[in-house]
């Protein structure tokens, strides 16, 4: 693997974490620490960059209190001569969040920034800096890409837990030194309130950290604000955040399980049974709470294609916001789909443009596995794969015209990656085993939770043939953090040879499974 080393970079955060020790988060509150330098604001919730490209990205802080937020960045982490910008005025409008775009960054190159909050009537007066870096993508080649994918964090009730050493999965992720990381959605379970015990079946007790937006579901832009702050109480995931850029999508759990556009709750949790209201309160604190450069755009959106030099392009999926409702699938015409027709028409011109050598497309749902919805006690269809082994029906009309689509158009290269199902596995996709024959063989790798219960694999529905090369899953649902079977997954391609190495890995680090890929093929 051609893959450049960055030697200093453990360091660099290492100092990164010393120097902000007067930031760190007490266990169990909900509320920013107070800053030695009384008075001046405070950035305690740590830093975060998104979208990272070739020359650009973007860097996220939160405040707290009004303040200007302000980035230097360096070269080396001594920030001599250092490169200023001016960031946004952070207030309440945004829960004292803010992003700032970096332009004009060197290609491939190691990144050293610092976040400063100064008071908005007296730029003198700021806050301890809070350092970070993020590695931007390289133009050539030969310096190859690595990057790791996983999704579902603080799901089903099970939360930071500080006996455990709270969410130390993102430890194993940046021991790897990755480009950046995809999140495949359930950043947050904005439906799943968290207490601060639960027994456990050997007769454990789980001890979870609290706050009080996360005592219920969220139903107030306040409390889908709460979910995001809670996860950031995790010093695991702060210091991950400063070292690792991240491309982030979002599936149901930042609003609530299973939902579409439209849909009216009957869960009696709710006193909101409105969606869409819920819906568009928790797209703004998920805008707030990451920094993704399309939610800033006109036409803000989730899915998006970023560019990460010759080897590689992700594209980020919404199977979320353009959705049909779910039923049954079955019906034998189906315009709307999962994706909605002008996402499907657009993923299949962004991939008929794409020159790079491998087009990883980033689902935040599986296709082949069956996922159910019996929230109504119907036995209605989450994701695409309705069980039915035959044509294909319902949202698998969609999948099938994208498959077809890049069969004809002879686009090499499509990797599908998702987590969601909460266990990992290997499917390939073969249409001498499918009912649905028009397209070329490709592989789906799933991974997750992060942190969160773990359930038993999904059934297969053999409309796109897959075979499942390899699982592994618990034999009982929900099983704890506690427990193991919390995964993530990691992408590997050589600068040289081109070949793709995907690895899925368990919490620590573990290898679990290994599948080489050669590029230049439509399929594999």
């Amino acid at each position: 693997m051609s893959h450049r080393p960055f030697p200093t970079r453990r360091s660099v955060l290492r100092g990164s974490l010393a120097a902000s020790a007067a930031l760190t988060l007490p266990v169990g509150l909900g509320a920013a620490p107070a800053l030695a330098r009384s008075g001046r604001p405070s950035a305690g919730w740590g830093v975060q960059t998104g979208d990272v490209t070739a020359h650009s990205g973007l860097v996220w802080v939160r405040s707290d209190r009004p303040a200007r937020m302000i980035v230097e960045t360096s070269a080396t982490e001594s920030f001599r001569n250092p490169r200023r910008w001016q960031g946004p005025l952070l207030g309440a409008g945004t829960d004292f969040t803010g992003t700032t775009r970096l332009r004009g960054l060197p290609s491939g190159e190691q990144i050293h920034y610092r976040v400063l909050l100064a008071d908005p009537d007296d730029p003198r007066r700021t806050g301890e800096p809070v350092t970070g870096t993020f590695r931007t993508a390289s133009d050539r080649r030969r310096d190859g890409v690595r990057f790791v994918w996983s999704g579902d964090l603080a799901g089903q009730g099970w939360g930071i837990n500080p006996e455990l050493g709270g969410y130390r999965i993102y430890d194993a992720m940046a021991a790897l030194d990755p480009d950046f990381f995809i999140c495949s959605g359930d950043n947050v379970y904005a439906d799943g309130p968290i207490t601060e015990t639960v027994a456990l079946p050997d007769g454990r007790i789980w001890r979870n950290v609290i706050t009080e937006e996360k005592s219920k579901v969220a139903e107030t832009l306040a409390e889908f604000r709460g979910n995001f702050r809670y996860n950031l109480l995790d010093e695991n995931l702060r210091a991950f955040n400063a070292q690792v850029p991240s491309i982030i999508q979002w599936d149901d759990h930042e609003v609530t399980n299973n939902w579409y556009p439209g849909e009216i709750l009957t869960d009696t949790r709710y006193t909101e049974k409105n969606v869409d209201v819920l819906a568009a309160r928790a797209r703004q604190a998920f805008s707030e709470y990451f920094p993704i450069s399309t939610l800033r755009r006109p036409d803000s959106r989730v899915h998006r294609v970023q560019h990460h030099g010759p080897l590689l392009d992700v594209f980020v999926l919404d199977m979320r916001t353009y959705r049909n409702a779910n039923s049954t699938d079955d019906q034998t015409t189906d315009q709307q789909g999962i994706l909605g027709r002008e996402q499907l028409e657009w993923l299949k011109r962004e991939l008929s443009r794409s020159r790079a050598v491998w087009k990883v497309i980033a689902s935040d749902m599986p296709l082949g596995l069956v996922v159910p919805d019996t929230g109504d006690g119907r036995p209605n269809i989450e994701a695409v794969a309705q069980g039915d082994p035959g044509a294909p029906l319902g949202r698998e009309l969609q999948i099938a015209e994208l498959l077809r689509f890049v069969k004809h158009r002879r686009i090499t290269g499509t990797v599908w990656l998702t987590a969601d199902v909460h266990y990992t596995s290997a499917q390939h996709y073969q249409p001498s085993r499918a009912a649905f024959t028009d397209f070329e063989p490709f592989w789906e790798f799933v991974s997750g939770p992060l942190n969160a219960g773990t359930f038993p694999a999904n059934t297969l529905d053999n409309t796109f043939g897959p075979e499942r090369v390899f699982v592994k899953a618990p034999a009982t649902a929900n099983v704890s953090p506690a427990g193991g079977y919390q995964f993530f997954g990691e992408v590997d391609i050589d600068g040289h040879s081109g070949e793709m190495t995907v690895r899925l890995r368990e919490q620590d680090g573990t290898v679990l499974f290994t599948q080489v890929l050669q590029p230049g093929r439509v399929g594999q």
